[in-house]
């Protein structure tokens, strides 16, 4: 199965210049954690998180309303392609640690998202080439637990 199977389509999105308010607003109204950055001609440029959003503003003494994506995002992008195979986007996503993984065409324009979710939903029992839930648990818990840190430091995670 390939991503464009499972992914959500049409995310929300925001530019370099929203305003942190802005995406707020959207993660409060979409019911999401992650908003990816495009550019104007639609190409992904990275995502922001409702983590990046909460350090910003309690290091800043500043509204959300006066502080630019631009001024938070890192520009480290993890992604997949509508057409990866639906384990190598869960390997991407276990390697670098996220639950969330920013889907592209082949012209690198943002086409949609992959959630850890996304994948539980889908999930077949047993292995029939397919994703099974002990393979999505497994990069769960490769993403959620830090090495050298103790299990209830990371229940929340």
């Amino acid at each position: 199965m390939k991503v464009r199977d499972v992914m959500t389509e049409t995310p929300a999105y925001c530019s370099p210049d929203t305003n942190l308010a802005v995406v707020v607003e959207t993660l409060w109204n979409r019911n999401c954690g992650v908003v990816p950055i495009v550019d104007s001609d639609g190409n992904l440029l990275g995502v922001i998180t409702d983590r990046d959003i909460c350090v910003a503003l309690g290091t800043r003494n500043k509204l959300a309303s006066e502080i630019a994506v631009s001024d938070v995002f890192s520009g480290q992008l993890v992604m997949g392609k509508l057409d990866d195979d639906l384990r190598t986007a869960l390997l991407a996503m276990a390697e670098a640690k996220i639950r969330r993984l920013p889907i592209v065409d082949a012209q690198g324009k943002l086409a949609g998202m992959l959630s850890i979710t996304d994948l539980l939903l889908r999930a077949e029992r047993g292995r029939n080439g397919n994703l099974s839930a002990e393979d999505i648990v497994k990069a769960l818990k490769q993403i959620s637990i830090t090495p050298g840190v103790g299990r209830a430091n990371n229940a929340a995670a």
